[in-house]
């Protein structure tokens, strides 16, 4: 009769048979798993953001030649690098506080799928191998400017990001960074209302995703970014607010610029209404912004129907204008 009790009392020795996330991390890292875990640290749904390099030429009307599309290819592909880069990096640095998250625990590096050191040589080894193919491929301007983004994003992962205000500047930043080397490599002259526009209507969208973080997670006792503590929710919906007004206001002095009728011979003054397009897109979006549904801004431009059939309103509005239609 003393056998079961023992049995009994020798069960809690049997650590072995509890699963333990070292014993399944040899089979998460197998070759094909971590390639894998490799691509999706780079944020392939991220790279979206780099259409904006087409902003400056599409707003001038030089997208035609073949020459103009070489050059937008080989930025967008080098943005895209460039931002890959940063994203293994910053995971691979932030992967002991990513484990923690409710979320982020499930990134490759954070989830063991990846190792912290290979994370770090990919960024590495991609952002050497984007600076150098700027350098190469591209004029001294162009160049520079990407590899001021990498300096900048690197500074951000490394410090900027635990900074008030300036973590917002400095996203915002490298959205406009985008919208302008279009223009440069190009040579394309920037309108200052342009750059105007593109700037505050970055620093809406930053905002807004900032503000839906801290309202996603004001009753969880965490936040998805240590900042986020510091800010309140208040003061993130009056940066969102003010931003998308300077970013209307910006639109309409940029479209009002070669004056208020038609012109070229078109049939009606397209890029003036297309004001009305741009300021709907505007306040449709701030829907999902005072919900605190913005928090993945790529999600609400590709799913939102309406917002969808807004863009391509104001894009066929502007485009008959650049065209003269």
């Amino acid at each position: 009769m003393a056998e079961p009790s023992t049995a009994v009392l020798d069960q809690p020795e049997r650590r072995p048979e509890r699963p333990d996330a070292t014993e399944s991390t040899p089979v998460r890292r197998h070759p094909g798993v971590m390639l894998t875990g490799l691509v999706r640290t780079a944020r392939p749904r991220q790279w979206i953001k780099n259409v904006l390099v087409a902003a400056a030429p599409a707003a001038a009307g030089d997208l035609a030649s073949w020459h103009t599309a070489a050059q937008l290819a080989l930025v967008f592909v080098l943005f895209t690098t460039a931002a890959s880069s940063v994203y293994l990096i910053n995971d691979a640095r932030d992967a002991e506080a990513d484990r923690a998250h409710p979320v982020k625990c499930h990134r490759p590096v954070a989830a063991g799928e990846v190792p912290v050191s290979v994370a770090y040589a990919a960024g590495t080894l991609l952002t050497l191998a984007t600076i150098g193919a700027a350098v190469a491929l591209c004029d001294a301007l162009s160049a520079g400017l990407l590899s001021a983004y990498i300096a900048m994003q690197l500074a951000y992962c490394v410090r900027l990001k635990h900074v008030l205000v300036v973590d917002l500047a400095v996203v915002t930043t490298g959205f406009l960074m985008r919208a302008m080397i279009g223009g440069v490599a190009l040579s394309i002259p920037l309108s200052r209302w342009f750059l105007i526009t593109a700037g505050f209507g970055a620093l809406f969208m930053v905002a807004a995703k900032r503000y839906s973080e801290a309202v996603r997670m004001a009753d969880s006792g965490g936040a998805t970014r240590a900042l986020l503590t510091s800010y309140t929710s208040s003061y993130l919906r009056f940066v969102w607010q003010l931003a998308a007004g300077v970013a209307v206001l910006g639109y309409c002095l940029w479209a009002l610029e070669s004056g208020g009728g038609a012109a070229g011979g078109s049939l009606l003054p397209w890029r003036q209404l297309s004001m009305i397009a741009f300021t709907l897109a505007v306040l449709r979006y701030a829907v999902f912004a005072d919900r605190g549904a913005a928090g993945a801004p790529e999600e609400v431009v590709l799913r939102d129907r309406p917002l969808a059939v807004i863009g391509l309103v104001w894009l066929a509005m502007y485009g008959m204008a650049v065209a003269g239609i």
